[in-house]
């Protein structure tokens, strides 16, 4: 990585812990003060390399400072663009408009208006939500265990993690949590229960304005729903009048090979939302969108001084001229994916506490028996130059974001850290492990949509 910066090269943190405030939570991780960052690659202010499998949490689709992105925004700065609009017209929106219907609509034969609702996920999750009960009428809207869609208040009532709940510090009503697929077993269809108390006046269960899902649950633990259950679910709304809404924040954007992530199931969801990678450089831009019909709003009734980010939008354009005017990114992604699958395969098979292999794409975890080893898991590699975050209910799942941009040299190297740091944690706990089950006895691959899932 060859990048100039002006950043002074301290290392101290102590300003952090001097003026921060106590909520930050990723630099505890992955402590030191990073300075330099170019595609799949970060460098901290003592000259130590460090591979991405975080990838801003999944807002790094294409890497760090992408030099297309990069150039681009850099021309639209100098030649005097205009960068905060409000709603205004700019040919900064309109050019990402039409790029967006182009590229990303059209072929999908979306009919869907767009919306800017604010920068963040969680502002187009609350637009989405808000809109659902417009055109309803109807106040409810189901989500589903282990399901993570922001952090503001409408946004938390649908999200399933006690702990983010808590800190509303209010009562979080007017949803309904029911089980998603596989969290009853595999052999459970979890829609019976849907259906079920859809069609029983009395089982307490007002028919709801809309459902809400991400159809692979990142935050919660990389769990997939099968395309069979996701299409039973997309009947079901259909026949009852309810709106269906992906939160497509986190893995949309090709993170698991096709733009959107609910194309494998061959659905069209009522209304979707997108954040994170949309802008292609990690710059904040969201937007909800929703069938033409659907498109009740009245002028300036929902809106924020953030969703004319014009620099988003530039970046964004690019992104979709770059990598999405064909199928040959998704399908490097599924190739990637496949050589991750077979590695992470690797790796569980002679790991005594990893007890599932999940995901597909370019998001994919290991599950760690007791949950402290995918934490230990995620120190040994950042200590051996890898950054890797966990996630779960209890942090239990090694979870790998890589962008999807990453050159097979440097996957590789990640990998071999990753493998690395597995090993050490088995070591290290080798005494312990002596009076513990291992978990993955009996393990077998299950391929599922292009990664194999160790059931």
């Amino acid at each position: 990585m060859t990048l100039d910066s002006t950043a002074d090269g301290r290392s101290d943190t102590a300003v952090f812990d001097r003026l921060e405030s106590e909520v930050r939570g990723y630099c505890r991780s992955f402590p030191t003060v990073f300075t330099h960052a170019e595609g799949a690659m970060l460098r901290d202010a003592k000259g130590h390399e460090y591979v991405d499998f975080f990838a801003g949490a999944g807002a790094l689709n294409y890497g760090h400072n992408h030099p297309v992105m990069r150039d681009a925004l850099v021309s639209y700065l100098q030649s005097g663009g205009v960068v905060h609009t409000l709603d205004l017209h700019t040919a900064a929106k309109a050019r990402f408009l039409e790029t967006f219907e182009e590229v990303v609509l059209r072929p999908r034969k979306l009919d869907m208006k767009i919306m800017f609702p604010g920068p963040t996920g969680t502002n187009a999750v609350e637009a989405a939500l808000k809109l659902a009960r417009k055109v309803t009428g109807r106040t409810e809207v189901v989500a589903f265990t282990n399901g993570f869609h922001g952090m503001t208040l409408g946004a938390l009532a649908v999200t399933g993690n006690s702990g983010k709940r808590a800190g509303a510090g209010v009562p979080l009503g007017h949803a309904q949590a029911l089980p998603y697929d596989g969290y009853l077993g595999e052999s459970v269809d979890t829609l019976d229960l849907f259906e079920q108390m859809l069609a029983d006046g009395s089982s307490g269960l007002d028919l709801p304005a809309a459902v809400i899902l991400e159809t692979v649950q990142a935050e919660g633990g990389v769990n997939v729903a099968s395309p069979e259950w996701l299409r039973r679910l997309r009947k079901i709304t259909a026949e009852h009048g309810v709106l269906l809404i992906v939160d497509d924040i986190q893995v949309g954007c090709g993170r698991t090979g096709p733009f959107f992530s609910f194309e494998r199931a061959g659905i069209q969801p009522d209304i979707v939302t997108l954040s994170k990678s949309l802008s292609g450089f990690g710059l904040p831009f969201a937007i909800t969108m929703f069938r033409r019909d659907l498109d009740v709003w009245q002028p300036g009734e929902h809106n924020g001084t953030f969703r004319g980010f014009n620099l988003a939008m530039v970046t964004a354009t690019v992104a979709l001229d770059t990598f999405w005017r064909d199928d040959v990114f998704a399908k490097e992604t599924e190739r990637k994916a496949a050589l991750i699958s077979e590695r992470l395969h690797a790796i569980a098979k002679k790991t005594p506490f990893v007890k599932q292999h999940r995901g597909l794409g370019l998001i994919q975890g290991l599950e760690c028996v007791p949950a402290s080893r995918a934490t230990a898991v995620s120190k040994a590699a950042f200590a051996r130059g890898l950054v890797v975050e966990t996630a779960g209910p209890n942090d239990e799942v090694l979870k790998l974001l890589p962008p999807l941009a990453i050159d097979e040299a440097t996957l590789l190297r990640g990998l071999d850290l990753l493998e690395a740091a597995f090993a050490h944690v088995t070591r290290r706990h080798e005494d312990d492990e002596e009076d513990e089950p291992k978990v993955n006895g009996g393990w077998e691959p299950v391929v599922h949509a292009g990664a194999e899932v160790c059931r």
